[in-house]
């Protein structure tokens, strides 16, 4: 697979780093786990759109399950194994998108109308842009959506964002990580996570 995004354009850039769920394995010891340090990084580039990165560093990766390549395409249940999440909705609007993304290269995006009402009819028009990359400690994932995936507005507008991944060990036992954690068991579709905003690329001049 080629980048779509080789280096990054000088537009805003938002990096934070993601926390394991307290119900994670080895939560509550810092250090414990195979995972050293999870970043995401998210960006607008100027042809629209949205780039999303992740990071894995500093990491045991040989111990973890971490999909093998396969032919870029949809897949459901990509989130029972080791992906990363990115939900994005408008403010004070209940309809969100989910997108998934496996190392594997495989990607699922869902459309909801409300809390984990799915609208089964949704057909996403374009593909997300996949690239995945890993040596013995670091595996990267960078995805790029499509100005047609992302949820419908006008340019320009604020998305509110959550960003998370599902880490699964070779053992069985997943991991689950976002920068905010709002309920008792791990929920990534809570808009009390949405805690990033994203604006839109404004709409161009003639």
């Amino acid at each position: 697979m080629t980048s779509p995004h080789p280096a990054h354009p000088r537009v805003p850039i938002i990096t934070v780093g993601l926390r394991p769920h307290p119900t994670s394995p080895d939560a509550d010891q810092p250090g414990a786990g195979p995972v050293g340090r999870l970043l995401a990084t998210m960006f607008v580039p100027p042809e629209g759109g949205a780039v999303f990165e992740f990071r894995l560093e500093e990491s045991r990766l040989d111990a973890l399950a971490i999909p093998t390549p396969r032919p870029p395409g949809p897949a459901d249940g990509l989130w029972q194994h080791t992906c990363f999440e990115v939900f994005l909705g408008l403010p004070g609007e209940a309809h969100y998108r989910e997108y998934n993304f496996s190392p594997s290269g495989q990607w699922a995006a869902y459309a909801f109308g409300a809390l984990r009402a799915r609208d089964e009819a949704f057909s996403p028009p374009l593909p997300p842009d996949i690239r995945c990359t890993q040596d013995e400690t670091t595996l990267v994932l960078e995805a790029y959506l499509p100005p047609e995936l992302l949820p419908a507005a006008p340019a320009g507008s604020d998305l509110q964002v959550n960003l998370a991944a599902v880490i699964e060990r070779k053992d069985g036992r997943l991991e689950y990580w976002a920068l905010r954690h709002p309920a008792a068991q791990a929920d990534f579709h809570a808009r009390d996570g949405f805690v990033l905003t994203l604006t839109t690329a404004p709409r161009k001049a003639n």
